[in-house]
């Protein structure tokens, strides 16, 4: 049977009542997860992994997959209306949606974000469904070299984030790898920079840095300039216009492809592809300044890459067995609870079982694009709820979010202080962004150096002996040169002062 044949059968078996409310019940859950910071999808579908005991595999399945989406359609809502990235990939559209949202503009940007998640969505399953076992030998290809030389040109990007401000961004960027140092060694497991202090063995936790990073730090900047509301401008519409759509969707689309092409490689996760698709729209625009300031289309690419490699890492792991991050390697333990082996056999021996789930995500995809888009009313309301209520609220909530992830004090002294960092920065004219991600960057990029020397022998020529690791390293050094020389055209604009941002 061909690809369509299999499809419409995985479509049948989808719509029936049981697997559909199943399914119904994932897409709320998700959509809870992605909106309350902390939770995530990871934990989330954790906790439901002993329903594998009493449900059936199909509908636990598509249960557990779509409470995956779900929460990349879901992270974006708090990101946007109260700038509190609740995940690492929704930092990239926290950067554009909340000034929209400042500028009376979060009903188009949540409009955008629901869009482009569906599109992307919709476009990755394209991929999945026809080209997974093809698609999925690209993974193959690379080991720690490449991935080496693939965290290297994604570095580079930091100097991008970072606008005029190339001392101050790579100043924020070497905090950040400061940042990720501490905790335990990934290869020796030798605790480093701990200070004998056993909390911090395990490191900082990441989602505890950013809503520190951000959420906390937002709020005492807001205090500080004695708000009445989080922002002040009236909300003017509850979806995108015209010209937004114009702009969003070349946007979406060239980041629903990027981000299917990274989410391919096991490692390349969501929170890594969402930055690198951001910059490069911000590269292809006729006016990069507007990026951080309000682009609709820097939300539509973060969300798109963000929901694309969601789905592309489903691809290994459906055809090969390699989980592309922590949440597929927590469905690949849930498909092994059936006693079912994840690899080329899957589709030969289960064809229902992993059809009714691809069947079942696009589905979902529609499920959740009508589940959001009603709910853009109810969020935009929040713009007028007076800062002396919202702002303590955001700090509690923003305090359990940190405590969620281990249930630790710890924690949520992590985010208070990384907020005072946050405010600090952000008064002194030091960009977050790059913070951001090289502390993303920083484990994979230590760890595949690593490796590769161990592989080489110490000889470092492993890394241009490779074709595909001797190609991101050049292209890395292709964006630095074009960012110095973008840099050395800008000065002449600001003579006798600093260089325009």
């Amino acid at each position: 049977m061909s690809a369509f044949h299999w499809l419409g059968h995985g479509l049948t078996m989808a719509l029936e009542p049981q697997t559909l409310l199943y399914g119904l019940t994932g897409c709320l859950l998700g959509t809870l997860v992605g909106v309350l910071p902390g939770i995530g999808p990871t934990s989330a579908i954790a906790m439901l992994l002993p329903l594998t005991a009493v449900l059936p595999p199909g509908p636990a399945l598509v249960m557990m997959a779509a409470i995956y989406y779900g929460a990349m359609y879901g992270g974006s809502t708090t990101a946007i209306v109260v700038n509190i990235p609740g995940e690492a990939s929704s930092v990239p559209t926290a950067l554009d949606g909340y000034p929209l949202a400042r500028q009376g503009r979060a009903g188009a940007a949540l409009g955008v974000a629901a869009m482009a998640s569906f599109v992307a969505g919709t476009l990755g399953l394209v991929g999945l469904t026809f080209f997974a076992p093809t698609l999925a030998t690209v993974a193959l290809a690379f080991g720690p070299p490449e991935y080496f030389a693939l965290t290297v040109l994604a570095a580079a990007l930091v100097a991008s984030l970072s606008g005029g401000q190339g001392l101050k961004g790579a100043a924020a960027a070497l905090l950040g790898l400061l940042v990720a140092m501490v905790g335990l060694d990934p290869v020796t497991g030798v605790a480093r920079w701990t200070f004998g202090w056993l909390p911090l063995t395990a490191g900082f936790p990441f989602v505890a840095v950013i809503i520190g990073l951000f959420a906390v730090s937002e709020v005492l900047m807001a205090a500080e300039e004695r708000v009445r509301h989080l922002y002040e401008p009236r909300v003017r519409g509850w979806l995108p216009t015209r010209r937004d759509l114009r702009l969003a969707t070349p946007a979406m689309l060239r980041a629903s492809l990027l981000g299917f092409l990274l989410g391919l490689l096991p490692g390349c996760s969501p929170s890594v592809t969402t930055f690198v698709a951001y910059d490069a729209e911000r590269r292809l625009s006729r006016r990069p300044e507007r990026f951080g300031r309000g682009a609709i289309e820097g939300v539509a690419a973060a969300e798109a890459a963000n929901n694309a490699t969601s789905t592309a890492g489903f691809v290994p792991l459906f055809a090969l067995g390699l989980p592309a991050g922590p949440v597929p390697a927590v469905l690949l333990g849930g498909l092994m609870m059936y006693g079912l082996d994840p690899g080329p056999e899957l589709f030969r021996q289960h064809p229902d079982l992993v059809w009714t789930v691809i069947a079942s995500m696009y589905v979902g995809n529609l499920i959740l694009l009508l589940l959001n888009l009603p709910l853009i009313g109810l969020w935009v309301r929040v713009a007028r709820v007076p800062f002396a209520v919202l702002g303590p609220a955001i700090l509690v909530l923003s305090a359990l979010g940190a405590y969620s992830l281990r249930y630790s004090l710890f924690d949520v002294g992590v985010a208070l202080a990384f907020g005072a960092v946050g405010y600090g920065l952000r008064q002194l004219g030091f960009p977050v962004a790059p913070l951001v991600l090289a502390n993303v960057l920083a484990p994979l990029m230590e760890e595949s150096f690593r490796q590769s020397l161990t592989m080489a022998g110490g000889s470092p020529a492993i890394f241009v002996s490779r074709p595909l690791a001797g190609a991101f390293l050049a292209l890395a050094v292709g964006v630095l040169v074009m960012g110095l020389r973008r840099r050395g055209r800008s000065e002449p604009a600001a003579p006798g002062g600093p260089v325009a941002a």
